[in-house]
């Protein structure tokens, strides 16, 4: 429809054999990779082996500070788009919100925001979540969720198994769900969810914020929410 040529622009389906028919063929010179770290590696290391420029970007952990003098209201608006839009499956999605002092008062009414999101397909009017790529991603979203209250942290909202238009009750379907009194350590924490979660850290100080996202090995990026020009360059 945009007018490229025929052949400028292919999209091929698959899976592991696609992958590896892509770092093996000929003719392919490069490739670029955005995912998780076990795919990442293994392109990385198939498509150098067969003198491919490779660039892959792995694993994603965004986190998102919020100091007490930011905006309330923006805090919530922007923390509930930010973790659930596209059912949380961007890489930039934010999945760790950092609440320094008393900041961490915004946390229920974060949850009660995101509880209004509208599940479903993503193709009928009103829907704010669409569906999981997958039935294993589904599993394994809806697995480090249960992760989360088995290690301790709160469930504020959980969005499993939630309700869904009539006849879409089969979907890949995992509502927003939010997590307070989580600690590194716990899987929810440590491991990239890739679905609708909110994991919710409290710390005294804006010092010990950036130490704990720092000491995440995991990007892709962070934000930070004041009014402060000071803490914002800091």
């Amino acid at each position: 429809d945009c007018g490229l040529p025929p052949g400028v622009l292919n999209v091929v389906h698959g899976a592991h054999d696609t992958v590896n028919f892509m770092c093996d063929n000929e003719h392919i010179r490069a490739v670029s990779f955005v995912g998780g770290n076990a795919a990442g590696a293994h392109i990385f290391e198939r498509a150098g082996r067969n003198g491919k420029r490779a660039q892959c970007n792995l694993g994603a952990k965004n986190h998102a500070v919020i100091l007490p003098d930011a905006d309330p209201q923006s805090v919530i608006n922007q923390i509930v788009g930010a973790s659930c839009g596209a059912a949380g499956q961007r890489c930039m999605a934010i999945s760790v919100a950092v609440f320094v002092g008393d900041s961490k008062k915004w946390i229920p009414q974060i949850a009660e925001e995101a509880a209004k999101l509208k599940v479903g397909p993503g193709n009928a009017e009103g829907v704010d979540v669409g569906p999981l790529i997958s039935k294993q991603a589904k599993t394994r979203v809806d697995t480090l969720i249960q992760s989360g209250v088995d290690e301790g942290a709160e469930l504020l909202l959980d969005g499993r198994n939630p309700s869904v238009p009539k006849g879409y009750e089969q979907g890949f379907f995992t509502g927003p769900s939010i997590f307070t009194k989580v600690k590194p350590g716990m899987q929810i924490y440590d491991n990239e969810i890739f679905g609708p979660v909110l994991a919710c850290v409290e710390v005294d100080s804006f010092d010990e914020a950036i130490k704990l996202v720092n000491s995440n090995p995991f990007g892709n990026g962070t934000a930070v929410f004041t009014r402060s020009g000071g803490a914002a360059r800091k």
